[in-house]
């Protein structure tokens, strides 16, 4: 198996496993998680208003403590999503890598140790915290985490290094063909032109966001947290219940906004890339074109009902779950399509490097 192969199942890996990291957070710990914070926030402003500072700074550090565990949790969805974007990125560059097959393929696995490390570990922070740590603020788990990331800089600047040397060496070397570049499966264009709506549907959505509510909603963010203040000031129990109420709709509202527009860009980002490798997926056509459609769908899907949450309640939130099954779904069987794949582009494209050269 070479290198682009490899950081192809890696980075699908990374992706899938980062992507029901994410369903299962946003099942048992989302809510769960806001309505304790939402709770530890409502104790700290009616202890304020009873002027129990105790009872204040105890709210606030739970507040904090519920936020650092959500905090660890969505930080390894991301880094392994984006490590996992990274890692097909290389894959589709590596024909430019000048660099031998054995050199390609040690930096793709110092890229996917770390991109698999670093997600890992900030995951365990905020159960490991500073035991045993030789740092009086930095526990083992930020150590390693920085040190996974330290190893995806220094893979993805090995591969930069390759390539900057290849363009040094293009006027002495015919240009590289490369089947990848050179499919034109419907799969692979299904793929494409649903990724790019899905990133331009992402872009008109959080254009229309910026224009009509982020200020309002900025404003509303002082408003509410003044009200609250002098409510807790006056000891207006009442005052205070409706500005947390008022704190909490308006956290919802930026919430789904920023969700949809983000994973509606993400998954487009998402299907462009894997249409790169629809040649390396060892399937039936129909069955590509078919597992393209699945993906596309759960990806447009999952950002429209995380906007709807609001409206239609769990409804929507069980729905927009359900989509990203889906997509991990099709992600899945694409990546054992790629497992399956037996070499015949990565044969040709060293022969006609070797040729080249």
């Amino acid at each position: 198996m070479g290198a682009r192969r490899l950081l192809a199942l890696g980075g699908i890996g990374l992706i899938l496993v980062g992507m029901l990291v994410g369903d299962i957070f946003a099942v048992f710990v989302l809510h769960q998680n806001a309505a304790k914070v939402g709770a530890s926030l409502s104790a700290a402003a009616h202890a304020a208003a009873a002027g129990d500072a105790k009872t204040v700074l105890a709210s606030l550090q739970s507040v904090g403590n519920f936020l650092e565990n959500r905090g660890t949790k969505v930080d390894t969805h991301v880094h392994m999503i984006a490590f996992g974007y990274l890692a097909l990125l290389l894959a589709i560059l590596q024909p430019w890598v000048a660099f031998s097959d054995s050199a390609k393929k040690k930096l793709a696995w110092i890229f996917l140790f770390g991109a698999w490390l670093l997600p890992l570990s900030v995951f365990l922070i905020h159960y490991v915290g500073l035991a045993y740590s030789p740092l009086a603020a930095i526990g083992w788990a930020s150590i390693l985490a920085d040190f996974g990331g330290a190893l995806v800089i220094a893979a993805t600047l090995g591969c930069l290094l390759g390539i900057a040397k290849r363009t040094q060496q293009a006027a002495d070397r015919a240009s590289v063909r490369d089947g990848l570049w050179e499919d034109r499966s419907v799969a692979g264009r299904i793929l494409l032109a649903g990724g790019l709506a899905l990133v331009l549907l992402g872009f008109l959505h959080g254009a229309y966001y910026a224009a009509i509510d982020l200020y309002k909603h900025e404003a509303l963010d002082y408003s509410v947290l003044s009200e609250m203040s002098a409510g807790a000031a006056a000891k207006d129990v009442a005052a205070v219940d409706s500005a947390l109420a008022k704190y909490g709709q308006l956290g919802g509202e930026k919430a789904v906004n920023i969700a949809a527009h983000a994973h509606a860009i993400e998954f487009g980002l998402l299907a462009i890339l894997l249409a790169f490798f629809q040649p390396y997926v060892s399937l039936r056509d129909s069955w590509k074109r078919r597992w393209a459609w699945v993906l596309l769908f759960g990806s447009l899907l999952l950002p429209v009902f995380v906007l709807l949450e609001l409206k239609l309640g769990l409804l929507a939130g069980g729905i927009a779950d359900v989509a990203g099954l889906l997509v991990i779904i099709a992600l899945l069987a694409m990546w054992i399509g790629i497992l399956r794949y037996t070499g015949e582009i990565d044969a040709g494209g060293r022969l006609a490097e070797g040729a080249n050269g």
